[in-house]
């Protein structure tokens, strides 16, 4: 961002999405156990608190960061156009580069997690399978994290359709139809799919060409918030809200379900809109709100979001490796591993910023050898 305040002040509502969006991937990651379910051993009153905690915050997802994402790129082609090729070389710079690094680092690393739980043969022989590592490179799945960054290239891949959505802000609806078609061509597809190798691959092109219309909700988003005054916005806000509170119900309807059961919630149809179209909403009320009075430090804090969403894995491992000895309950399962998970990951991105040699690792630093590029850092 430029050195002018009231540039930053009013970007600041930006920066406060980012933010929220990587603390809460940290806290939806920790309101499971270490194999990524609802504490099924535990009883349904064990399980309350810590899927009420993952009802809050999974409102914000991931799709949160790619429309985050998509918004800053738009606003850079805004103040600096480039070809179609330009940007999507500088984007493979910006996102792989750091990816094959992390990616490697996770296919090690996981080991250790491995050996703790009793799975370390098994985890060998899926670093060591090289078919295994085109799903580390394609989608992503070395690790339960690492698929944004993929996904989010791949997204970018469309940006023209998104700058079309920010001159005309009614295609930014197509969201809800994309939404639909992925939801009934997913069924298809687990269906048709479901014991073959390609069913991952096959999903992910369906998630990414779907996703498209939330890319086109972040242009219109963008092009409301320049077109349209702030005073018209502010009257927004309460029939947003509205809509968020009926969203959040259907929320908590599936929490209820996840908590009797212990087992994730896949069958509410409800659920399926209130998950994928919370972000959206939450993305348009931030708009809304974009010139009203934003502490300053939340920008200062938010050029972190990144690292911190690429990095909680690696101390989040080390708490559930330290607790698989103890029997506690979910809830003092989950704020002990917030209490450790969390200010472990804050200090060791900001050490890691302040080390020329690996701050490009979580974009906030000129890659090795290579020339930086001048414009704006797509991720501070």
């Amino acid at each position: 961002m430029g050195s002018d305040p009231a540039i930053v002040h009013r970007h600041t509502w930006i920066d406060a999405l980012r933010l929220f969006a990587g603390l809460s991937m940290v806290g939806l990651h920790l309101t499971a156990d270490p194999n990524g379910q609802p504490f099924a051993d535990a009883t349904a009153q064990e399980r309350l608190v810590p899927m009420l905690l993952r009802a809050i915050l999974y409102t914000a997802r991931t799709e949160l960061f790619l429309m985050i994402s998509v918004l800053l790129l738009l606003m850079s082609l805004d103040r600096r156009s480039r070809s179609y090729s330009d940007v999507m070389h500088q984007q493979a710079r910006r996102l792989l580069v750091p990816f094959l690094f992390w990616t490697g680092f996770y296919a090690l690393y996981g080991l250790i997690k491995a050996q703790a739980f009793g799975y370390f043969a098994n985890e060998i022989a899926r670093v060591t399978d090289p078919t295994r590592w085109v799903g580390f490179l394609v989608l992503g799945d070395v690790k339960y994290h690492m698929h944004f960054v993929p996904t989010l290239f791949a997204l970018l891949l469309f940006f023209p359709l998104f700058r079309v959505a920010e001159r005309h802000p009614i295609f930014g609806l197509s969201v809800i139809v994309t939404l639909l078609v992925k939801r009934h061509v997913e069924g298809v597809v687990y269906s048709e799919l479901w014991a073959s190798d390609a069913l991952p691959f096959v999903v992910r092109l369906v998630k990414v060409t779907t996703y498209v219309g939330y890319g086109m909700a972040a242009g219109a988003v963008l092009g409301l918030w320049r077109g349209v005054s702030a005073q018209d916005r502010v009257r927004w806000v309460p029939t947003l809200a509205l809509f968020a509170s009926f969203l959040f119900v259907f929320k908590l309807i599936s929490t209820w379900h996840v908590v009797q059961s212990g087992a994730w919630d896949f069958t509410y149809e409800p659920r399926y809109w209130a998950d994928f179209l919370m972000p959206v909403l939450l993305l348009l009320m931030c708009m809304c709100l974009a010139e009203r009075s934003w502490p300053m430090w939340i920008s200062q804090v938010s050029k972190y979001s990144f690292g911190i969403y690429l990095c909680h894995p690696i101390f989040l491992d080390v708490a559930e490796i330290f607790l698989r000895t103890f029997a506690v309950s979910p809830a003092v399962q989950v704020f002990a591993k917030l209490a450790w998970t969390l200010p472990a990951t804050c200090g060791f991105v900001f050490i890691l910023s302040r080390i020329p040699a690996l701050a490009w690792t979580i974009g906030l630093g000129p890659l090795p050898r290579l020339r930086r590029v001048q414009d704006a850092q797509f991720y501070s």
